[in-house]
């Protein structure tokens, strides 16, 4: 009798081993003829979209139609030791099956008989990632279709394509799947770096992703942790000292939102992607760059005290263009400020910030040097049209570096009389700037000067980035060009002697608001600048470049409704300036050495004499010597400030003067008012609400001008 008990164990276990392998050749046999007829399901292997930064960090995660969070996953973006300790907890021959362990099953099966029950299982890898991809009840006949899928599964994606499904589709808790989106929503990071008690718990927890969440069971997820740093130790990955020091980190208490950067242009990326694209979206933005961005655009949307104001940001790289932070409104859940508009492809009018072109095309035509003096007095273009500054106030003959510097807007349009409307205008379009006017009809004219078109913030920082460029064009781009697609080719907009001119006459201006000079704070960078003010106060400009980048701001009402007082030095250019010091210091300091073709003076009487005075083509002045006997002219009604009734304003606003001499010119905001020019007023109809400036000229050229407000 003793010699047959041993007997029979070894027939048991030889029928074991040959049914094991009979069971493995005949999984084989139909797994093959399985891919052929009943190909895998690999649809939930497509993730939720995601959208990353240059390096590859999450921008912002998209949930998928079953609102789960699962952002693709590969081997590759995983610490070492996670998949360590994933394969030596859970599949320690994953290397060299095929997708169904037979000695696994061998063993599974001899409990099973040994003890009446099953006692361990046999799955692998695989064979969770087959009923991750196609889940089904835990029978007998379900297993045995996870082992033929299995095998299938490592024929047609191999043992690395196994394991990235395993990593994007593992449960790790309520509607987290994929490790990516369980170390975000647990510890806020990538997964490229993980402490081993962080690997730890990534290891267990889909075995049981909700009985174990460590938000909402800690004791059974740190004693199902303390399991697996047992038996690391045990098979050698961690030392006992680690596995001590893991068991004693802290568990994570609550889920943290996943990533949510840059909304506007991640949602509209994905909005445009071909249905072949993706899921992973590059851009290319900085991640950590934005984060600051983006804290800073909010805090100072807070300290505007303006529940309406929205602000958008841009900042690029000044030699290619590329995009590293664009903020499109401080909240996109925001109604108020109607947040869900993109503001930085809204076309709004750029007030004074299209100066620095005008100039550069006068240099680059010879005609005009920073220089070059120019007068600031009350002067009439063509038909009645009479520009007048900010505040109202004239300064005289000034250099056009003063005018540029100062936003002079009587200058700015005798150059721009001179460098042509028209030809201003194809330049912005060369330079991607498309000038969009009011009803899209009709030829540029002069108010191109003073904002008198609509263009977009990244319209605006692609054009300031070309004059850092010394005028070579740069076009603002947010995704990198194909490999092996090169940028497009450059186009000159500008010569470098004129661009470094703008540049230099820029980086002279006085300091953004609450800054002290650049050359008084030492090693601080010299920022080149300009502001800008449409007409009304609906929009407050502030572009600025530093040799290696340009920033842009824009605030304003998304609505484009009127902001009494908000104009681009004191609300736009300190944001501005903030967002600079996010930067690391530039390689390419301003101004630089002046290129070739820069004609150096000190004074306006080094230069050749036609270059000394600009002498304006078209225009003559509005100020004439005082007439011995004339009275003043008097503007009489509206009175200077008076506030207005749009409702009644809208039916006709008499306009009245006294003085001078006759006929009068009657102009509202630089246009001519049809009138009766031998009588004391004329009738004008207002065209919307805000701010409104009222002159009027009289046969001598004089002037007197109120402003007043329509609400």
């Amino acid at each position: 009798m003793a010699s047959t008990a041993p007997r029979s164990i070894l027939s048991r276990a030889r029928r074991l081993v040959l049914g094991g392998a009979v069971a493995v050749i005949v999984m084989g046999t139909v797994a093959v003829t399985l891919d052929a007829l009943c190909p895998p399901n690999l649809s939930r292997l497509a993730p939720t979209w995601t959208v990353t930064d240059r390096t590859g960090q999450v921008l912002r995660a998209f949930l998928s139609p079953d609102e789960t969070w699962r952002l693709p996953t590969t081997a590759a973006d995983v610490d070492p030791l996670y998949l360590s300790m994933l394969l030596a907890y859970e599949d320690g021959r994953f290397r060299w099956h095929p997708g169904v362990d037979p000695l696994a099953v061998l063993r599974a099966s001899g409990q099973a008989i040994a003890h009446g029950r099953v006692v361990s299982g046999a799955s692998t890898l695989t064979m969770q990632a087959a009923r991750l991809l196609e889940p089904r009840p835990r029978t007998v006949p379900s297993k045995l279709i996870e082992m033929a899928r299995a095998l299938q599964l490592t024929a047609r994606l191999g043992r690395g394509g196994v394991l990235d499904a395993y990593l994007t589709l593992a449960p790790f808790g309520g509607n987290l799947e994929g490790l990516r989106a369980a170390t975000w929503a647990w510890w806020g990071k990538e997964p490229r770096r993980l402490t081993p008690g962080q690997a730890a718990l990534l290891v267990v927890l889909p075995q049981n992703p909700n009985g174990l969440r460590p938000d909402r069971h800690p004791e059974a997820a740190r004693a199902a942790r303390a399991k697996v740093l047992a038996r690391m130790v045990g098979v050698g990955v961690l030392t006992a000292a680690q596995a001590r020091e893991a068991a004693a980190e802290p568990l994570p208490t609550t889920r943290r939102p996943l990533p949510f950067l840059a909304p506007h242009l991640t949602g509209r990326l994905v909005r445009a992607a071909p249905p072949d694209a993706g899921p992973v979206l590059t851009t290319t933005l900085d991640a950590a760059l934005q984060a600051r961005v983006e804290t800073l655009v909010a805090a100072h949307a807070a300290r505007l005290e303006d529940p309406r104001l929205s602000v958008a940001a841009l900042i690029v790289e000044a030699g290619t263009g590329a995009a590293r932070a664009l903020v499109g409104s401080p909240n996109l859940l925001d109604a108020t400020r109607l947040g869900a508009v993109d503001m930085t492809r809204a076309p709004r009018s750029p007030g004074s910030a299209l100066k620095p072109l005008i100039y550069g095309m006068a240099f680059e035509d010879g005609f005009l040097h920073p220089l070059t003096e120019i007068d600031d007095r009350p002067t009439q273009f063509g038909q009645g049209y009479a520009p007048g500054n900010f505040g109202f106030a004239h300064h005289g003959e000034v250099t056009a570096a003063e005018a540029l510097r100062r936003s002079l807007n009587v200058p700015a349009v005798a150059v721009l009389d001179r460098v042509g409307p028209m030809r201003f205008a194809a330049r912005l379009r060369a330079a991607g700037v498309e000038p969009r006017r009011r009803g899209g009809l009709g030829r540029p004219g002069l108010p191109l000067a003073l904002g008198g078109l609509g263009v977009t913030l990244e319209e605006m920082v692609g054009l300031y980035a070309t004059l850092a460029s010394g005028g070579t064009r740069r076009t603002v781009h947010v995704v990198p060009h194909p490999d092996g697609a090169a940028a497009p080719p450059p186009a000159r907009i500008l010569p470098a002697a004129a661009a470094w001119q703008v540049v230099d006459i820029l980086a002279r201006a006085p300091p953004a608001a609450g800054f002290a000079p650049d050359d008084a704070v030492r090693d601080s960078r010299v920022v080149a600048f300009k502001t800008g003010t449409s007409y009304g106060f609906r929009d407050a400009w502030a572009l600025g470049l530093d040799g290696d980048h340009v920033v842009g701001v824009w605030v304003g009402r998304a609505d484009g409704t009127p902001v009494p007082g908000r104009i681009g030095r004191d609300t736009a250019a300190p944001l501005m300036r903030r967002l600079f010091d996010l930067l690391p210091p530039p390689a390419h300091a301003l101004p630089g050495r002046p290129p070739p073709g820069v004609l150096v003076a000190l004074t306006p009487l080094e230069l050749p004499p036609p270059l000394r005075r600009l002498r304006p083509v078209g225009a003559r002045p509005g100020l004439t010597p005082a007439t011995a006997g004339l009275p003043p002219l008097i503007l009489r009604f509206p009175p200077d400030g008076a506030t207005m009734d749009w409702a009644q304003a809208g039916l006709g606003v008499p306009l009245e003067a006294s003085g001078g001499r006759r006929p009068y010119t009657w102009l509202v905001n630089g246009r001519r008012v049809p009138g009766m020019p031998w009588h004391r007023g004329a009738q004008w109809t207002p065209d919307g609400r805000g701010a409104a400036r009222v002159t009027v000229v009289d046969a001598e050229g004089r002037s007197d001008t109120v402003s007043v407000w329509l609400k």
